[in-house]
């Protein structure tokens, strides 16, 4: 069984640290649909004390201008739809601009949090996020923390919050954390899965492998429960 939507990914040309140009990015999107994946969030990295949102917004439509005239003679690729991922800057739940920065304006923001420890402003932040802004933040890659003393710990912090969490799909695929990425998944703490894939070489699309290790794990239900979400996610697409 397949993951059907990879909900962070770094597939824009020549816009961050990700693909450096549209036949990249074109290759990674071949890979997405060898692996199953029928649509791909493009999340490139916004950084509010580098970039105004005005530009990024510019940047990012051009990039997408770019990548969509080169899909247009590729119908068999998966749809992509925009988004970003937001580094979290405190006062970030009074900006104005973050219902621009959503995934393709519906009520969703893909939320990068900085190193822990986060002091309980931070968390604060989070849910006035969703009170002040409507949007329910989706906090990224929380298992890149995994370094972390009380990684894990991370996951009961969030729990009470308005929030989502989203973990990377070599969250799964790596032996050393597999078993705690089932472990969190089988409880529920896991609600979307993405490559955040930036090339072809370091860090390639993996949702495949990532599909195959949960469906051994933890069963096909638990992959239906993430495509469920994800597809009732994107179903609010304006």
């Amino acid at each position: 069984m397949h993951i059907a939507v990879d909900f962070h990914t770094h597939v824009l040309p020549g816009i961050d640290d990700g693909s450096q140009s549209v036949a990249e990015s074109l290759q990674m999107l071949r890979k997405e649909a060898e692996q199953g994946v029928h649509t791909v969030v493009a999340t490139p990295h916004f950084y509010a004390h580098r970039t105004a949102p005005r530009q990024f917004l510019q940047e990012r439509q051009e990039a997408e201008v770019r990548l969509r005239a080169a899909l247009a003679g590729d119908p068999g690729l998966p749809a992509v739809v925009m988004g970003a991922e937001v580094h979290f800057y405190e006062g970030i739940s009074d900006s104005e601009c973050l219902r621009d920065l959503s995934i393709a304006g519906t009520e969703y923001i893909l939320i990068e949090m900085p190193d822990p420890p986060w002091p309980e402003r931070r968390l604060r932040e989070l849910a006035d996020i969703r009170q002040k802004q409507d949007l329910t933040p989706i906090v990224a890659h929380l298992d890149r923390y995994v370094r972390f003393p009380f990684y894990s710990r991370l996951f009961e912090a969030l729990a009470p919050l308005p929030v989502l969490i989203q973990t990377n799909a070599g969250f799964f695929t790596g032996w050393k954390t597999r078993q705690a990425a089932l472990r969190l998944l089988r409880r529920g703490q896991i609600h979307l899965i993405g490559s955040d894939c930036h090339n072809l070489t370091s860090r390639p699309p993996d949702m495949g492998l990532a599909a195959r290790v949960i469906e051994n794990g933890a069963g096909m239900a638990a992959i239906e429960k993430i495509n469920a979400r994800s597809l009732d996610i994107l179903k609010k697409i304006g």
